[in-house]
């Protein structure tokens, strides 16, 4: 087994949860379509990419909009969202997500984010983390979105660390899926349903344990 050399953290749901300005944009899009848009169809667009998550959102309605409306539509969700982002603060992390961090950095560990967000430096930069990773893959740096394997092997090309000497560390069932396809260890945060194929599975940021991990 390749010694581990590299940890890449998803944002959303590992390090801070903007999963209700997504819901709350999302639903505002949705009202302004006509479209009922509830919590339980917001579980769905967990992970993916904002394209992706649109047409879930439109459904069946999808074909009834031309390539200019989807963009733009795309865009307005984004600009609600972003204007949500400001009520971020350094006080909204995830509990042990500062944490995780820290001991990542103070054990030797280069640290990456990968996450589908093109939203991904606004949101580091608001919680004052932005200088404390060696890499951020992105929205902007790849345009296949989890479950591809995409964001995360960029985040391990940017390391100059093999993929196998990488751990991920997910919330969603897509990331978890993107950390298998591109041969990288799997730490799913969440329930056995959401993300019990990763290696190793926690409930929460917090209970994480790296000694477990680094055991093997």
């Amino acid at each position: 087994m390749t010694k581990l050399q590299a940890f890449i953290l998803d944002l959303d749901g590992v390090i801070t949860d903007t999963a209700e300005y997504h819901f709350q944009a999302w639903k505002l899009l949705a009202a302004e379509e006509g479209i009922v848009f509830t919590r339980a169809d917001n579980e769905q667009l967990r992970g993916v990419s904002r394209r992706r998550s649109l047409e879930l959102l439109l459904g069946e309605r999808l074909g009834d909009y031309t390539e200019a409306q989807l963009q733009e539509m795309m865009a307005r969700k984004n600009g609600y969202y972003r204007t949500l982002l400001r009520q971020i603060t350094r006080d909204n992390f995830l509990p042990g997500a500062r944490e995780l961090i820290t001991e990542i950095k103070k054990r030797g560990f280069k640290i990456a984010i990968g996450s589908a967000s093109k939203n991904t430096r606004t949101v580091l930069k608001s919680l004052q983390i932005l200088d404390e990773f060696d890499a951020i893959s992105d929205g902007y740096t790849t345009t296949k979105a989890k479950p591809a394997p995409d964001v995360f092997l960029c985040a391990a090309s940017m390391l100059g660390v093999p993929p196998e000497a990488c751990a991920v560390v997910e919330d969603a069932q897509s990331g978890v899926e993107a950390a298998l396809a591109a041969q990288m260890i799997a730490i799913g945060v969440g329930p056995e349903e959401r993300v019990g194929a990763a290696h190793y599975r926690y409930d929460s940021t917090a209970d994480i344990d790296l000694d477990e991990i680094l055991r093997g």
